[in-house]
């Protein structure tokens, strides 16, 4: 086997690569040999049919799995003589191989781009002070409360107004026939949180207790579900019942009840403690931004683009998952699925860029991940989501995303490793921070 290295451009590399006849039989042989240990032909021992009518029998697929497997032994050596780590797919570029002839074929990657790091320790930077402000805190146990409350029926005869919780039975009608799906019996509708639609909403502001109502509702022409946006359609409505929540005072009771603690100050201190560790991790990575985003001013260098696509597709998919927990959908923009790519490019090929600086720091300050490490950031994840680890770790094993994780732990400890050796100035918040 003989192969020749091409420079497509400073990111990308294709390898073409020629097979003697010799080398093309010497695979053919020893696939037609596995399949001849196993091969069960009429008039034949097993094992003992003869290479040629194995071959015969099954050429197709003898012919495709030795093509894939002496492909991939080559790319294995190739690569590991070029003492390079494709970032993206290997592209291959093969037709089958036949018998008596020479075997030519070609395979393409991206590589981490070359390039020389700047100074990346013993940098300045500012970090906000954490300041807690009472009010936040008092913010977070009227939540508590909220989530604590009681709803009981309000027994006053008066129409249900924003705040409440209102009971209904509901139906859809289109043409004078109810729409399947769209309805339900003794549903709980909390008035004014956002939680449907306004328009729907307001069919049942107003109403009172025992009263029966019919309006016309106009989906959104962005609503998530296609076949309803932009229809019309009759609603009825029954009020059953208006509820309030009944909050809890805040006392040690509450407090006990919404964690355990024994008095109210107790809760409150565990509240400011919380926000605090949370908000020093937010201005920490504020922090790291800034260093980041001043190593990467340093340097200049071509992003292989078919991670940059691969980020880009991410990004999509994250603001689909986020539309879709708003109602709406991705054509609810406005934007073709070209426009979009562009609109989320710069912001991918940032984060392209960040993860290549911080690997090439790594590399230099031969930074290593264990294999505990991974698992551990998958078990994070299985804990935050409720799902099983193994399942999890199983996924990612078999769709190929273990290496990228791996990167992402690495490119994590590197940029603690810059902020470690950063000298830190801590200065006032420059505006009340949100709880």
């Amino acid at each position: 086997m003989e192969y020749k290295v091409e420079e497509l451009s400073p990111v990308k590399r294709k390898v073409a690569v020629e097979v003697s006849v010799e080398e093309v039989h010497a695979a053919l042989a020893a696939t037609v040999a596995l399949y001849r240990k196993g091969a069960d032909i009429k008039g034949f021992r097993k094992g003992k049919v003869p290479s040629t009518v194995v071959e015969a029998k099954y050429r197709k697929q003898i012919y495709g799995e030795a093509t894939t497997d002496l492909i991939n032994y080559h790319i294995n050596d190739i690569l590991g003589e070029m003492k390079l780590s494709p970032l993206s797919r290997i592209d291959v570029d093969a037709k089958e191989m036949e018998r008596d002839e020479n075997f030519s074929y070609s395979f393409s990657f991206e590589i981490a781009p070359s390039f020389d790091l700047p100074e990346y320790k013993g940098l300045a930077v500012e970090e906000e002070d954490v300041v807690v402000d009472p009010q936040q805190v008092e913010d977070v146990i009227e939540r508590i409360r909220q989530n604590m409350a009681k709803t009981v029926i309000i027994k006053e005869e008066r129409p249900a107004a924003t705040g409440d919780i209102a009971v209904i039975d509901f139906q859809a009608f289109q043409d004078g026939a109810a729409m399947e799906g769209i309805a339900a019996n003794k549903f709980e509708l909390p008035l004014g949180e956002g939680n449907s639609l306004p328009e729907f909403e307001d069919i049942v502001i107003g109403m009172t207790p025992g009263e029966t109502k019919e309006s016309e509702l106009t989906f959104p022409a962005d609503f998530i579900n296609d076949k309803l946006a932009g229809q019309t359609v009759s609603m009825q409505v029954t009020l059953h019942a208006i509820k309030a929540r009944n909050l809890p005072e805040v006392d040690d009771d509450f407090a006990d009840q919404a964690g355990g603690y024994s008095s109210v100050q107790d809760l409150k201190d565990a509240i400011e403690k919380s926000y605090v560790s949370t908000r020093k991790q937010l201005v920490k990575g504020d922090a790291q931004k800034k260093l980041l985003d001043g190593i990467k001013a340093e340097v200049s260098f071509e992003l292989p683009q078919s991670i940059v696509e691969e980020q880009i597709d991410k990004q999509i998919v994250e603001l689909q998952g986020k539309l879709e927990r708003q109602g709406k959908s991705l054509d609810s923009l406005g934007r073709t699925p070209a426009e979009l790519r562009e609109e989320n490019r710069a912001q991918a090929e940032d984060v392209v860029k960040s993860s290549l600086v911080l690997l090439a720091i790594a590399s230099a300050e031969n930074l290593t991940v264990d294999p505990q490490e991974v698992d551990l950031v998958l078990q994070k994840m299985a804990a935050s989501t409720g799902q099983d680890f193994h399942s999890i770790k199983d996924y990612y094993e078999q769709h190929n995303l273990m290496i990228p994780l791996k990167d992402r732990v690495l490119a994590d400890k590197a940029m603690e490793l810059i902020y470690e050796n950063a000298t830190v100035t801590t200065v006032p918040p420059a505006a009340a921070p949100n709880a």
